[in-house]
């Protein structure tokens, strides 16, 4: 299954939901926002909602600092 996040395509060998990406990824949820397909999934959706193949997502990032 092939997707798409932030621009560049990523092969996944098994179908996996949001939050199970975002883990790979090394992301925590908590401080990511993502939007799927052009629509913003709300953190409380992220366990929930599985990928398919040619799914487009950007996750974006928070990060603290001063």
């Amino acid at each position: 299954m092939n997707i798409t996040v932030n621009g560049k395509s990523r092969a996944l060998e098994a179908a996996l939901t949001v939050e199970q990406l975002l883990e790979s990824l090394g992301l925590e949820t908590e401080r990511v926002a993502v939007e799927l397909n052009r629509d913003i999934l709300t953190r409380s959706r992220f366990a929930e909602t599985s990928l398919s193949d040619g799914d487009v997502l950007e996750v974006i990032q928070f990060v603290g600092g001063g």
